[in-house]
């Protein structure tokens, strides 16, 4: 049966996000807490070690819609080909204490949940929106991550310290991304040669990261994830949404922010929460997968060989990359937060191909990043670290099963609400992709668009990788079913 009835996602969200392990609402002292902050907000001066750095070219690319914006940008162009690049980070510390009613509450609930139809911020709005987002033509404490890219691609020195700051241009993703690949310039910045030159810069300086992190042997991976098009509070249809040229921009330049700020705790010797993601424990099946598309792997996993794979997928055959893509990820397993204590063995991102990397450019959305900017801050003030190993590790572990959940719960609501935009394609047959095979079923996605559900008909002999003709049999908005059977 095709349960099409009228389903409040909205509350169907809150449902899953507390069913996956959330508390979404805010207690009393939070509360109180951030009505404190309104009225008597820290001051946001420079002076001693806080930089006034207000006129430089800041801008910020994000999605059309967001507020609770974490980062700005700006770079200079100097001698030798180098580019100076400056990424401001907004400093949630200074108005959230550790251990304070909000800080207890983030540390809790570890990460903002996104579900396409409601937003579950870790931080209460006011703040995440408001009071350390870094807003357009408003005055805001950051801190600073400074480096120096090489014309070759290399990080060549970089310096971490506070500053106030001020968000010249507010920009989106898809504007940015369409002009960038020769499109139309969106009005702020047609209206601007210089921030034109300046965002120019920024893409010249994230390519060339971008080339010298694949020559490395990171991962050429591509996602396409799909939104609900609204009208109103109605879903009317889903759409893929694929990264552009501005987003990658945005990813390179954060990455290396984050090594810079790895590499400054493990120099100054202290305890930190790691970003990995660790060898693959089915590089086995990653083989295979290569196999099937000609393609050939050693028997121990090596990301270069992945990669230089990756790249010959994408220019053979660009309109199914990012399904391998898909693929290739499931198979190497989620990113984890770990400590890293002075001198232990390094585990590295085996999908970033990077040996020192930390979570610490998204405070307003993510628990692991507020941490890191304490422990940058102890470092930079000469006081003593504020957290132990233990405490450490202990928030790390919450970090690692709340990020999980989070991503579960994304999935869920996906599902939903792909199963209401699909509701009048049953019977239809799709072109499909198996990206799961566990004993609680096996999962396949619909190329167009990208869309998972259940073979419930059909999964014997089949595993992750494999393509199919499927058949959509049902939909259940309500608990996000979405039921296919295999064609043939």
């Amino acid at each position: 049966m095709n349960q099409t009835a009228s389903v409040d996602l909205r509350a169907v969200a809150e449902q899953v996000v507390r069913a996956r392990g959330f508390d979404p609402r805010f207690p009393v002292e939070v509360q109180q807490q951030v009505s404190l902050l309104q009225r008597q907000p820290p001051a946001v001066a420079s002076g001693g070690n806080v930089r006034d750095l207000r006129s430089l070219l800041w801008s910020s690319i994000d999605n059309d819609d967001s507020r609770d914006l974490d980062q700005i940008e700006v770079a200079e162009q100097i001698t030798g080909g180098a580019t100076r690049v400056l990424v401001a980070i907004a400093d949630v510390d200074s108005f959230v204490p550790k251990g304070s009613p909000i800080d207890v509450h983030a540390a809790r609930e570890t990460t903002t949940v996104y579900t396409g139809v409601r937003v579950f911020p870790m931080l209460p709005e006011p703040l995440s929106t408001g009071i350390t987002s870094l807003l357009e033509a408003a005055d805001k404490l950051s801190m600073v991550v400074e480096y120096t890219v090489d014309s070759d691609g290399q990080i060549q020195s970089s310096d971490v310290y506070r500053a106030v700051v001020r968000n010249k241009a507010q920009l989106a993703y898809s504007a940015v991304g369409g002009w960038l690949q020769g499109g139309a310039a969106p009005a702020k910045v047609e209206s601007s040669a210089e921030l034109q030159a300046q965002l120019k810069l920024q893409d010249g300086v994230a390519q060339k990261l971008r080339a010298q992190r694949f020559r490395h042997g990171a991962l050429n991976i591509e996602s396409t994830e799909v939104r609900p098009i609204m009208s109103g509070d109605q879903i009317v249809g889903i759409a893929d949404q694929q990264k552009n040229r501005a987003s990658n921009l945005i990813e390179e330049l954060m990455i290396a922010a984050n090594e810079a700020m790895a590499r400054m705790l493990k120099a100054k010797k202290v305890s930190s929460i790691r970003r990995v993601v660790k060898t693959p424990e089915r590089w086995d099946r990653i083989v295979e997968l290569a196999a099937q598309h000609g393609g050939h792997l050693p028997a121990q996993p090596d990301p270069k060989a992945l990669n230089d794979f990756l790249t010959q997928r994408k220019a053979a055959d660009p309109d199914h990359f990012a399904d391998v893509s898909l693929i290739v990820v499931k198979l190497m397993g989620p990113g984890e937060y770990i400590l890293e204590r002075p001198g232990d063995a390094e585990t590295g991102h085996f999908g970033l191909a990077i040996q020192d990397y930390t979570h610490s450019t998204a405070p307003n959305r993510r628990f692991a990043d507020v941490v890191t900017q304490r422990l940058v801050k102890s470092v930079l003030s000469g006081a003593a670290t504020p957290y132990g190993d233990d405490e450490l590790t202990t928030i790390a572990q919450n970090c690692t099963t709340k990020q999980d959940a989070a991503r579960k719960v994304e999935r869920d609501m996906s599902k939903r609400v792909a199963a209401v935009a699909l509701k009048n394609s049953i019977g239809k047959t799709f072109d499909a992709i198996v990206t799961g095979a566990t004993p609680r079923g096996t999962f396949v996605r619909v190329l167009k668009p990208h869309v998972e559900g259940m073979l419930v008909s059909g999964q014997k002999g089949v595993d992750v990788g494999d393509r199919l003709r499927v058949r959509l049999v049902n939909t259940d908005p309500q608990r996000g079913y979405i039921d296919f059977a295999r064609q043939g």
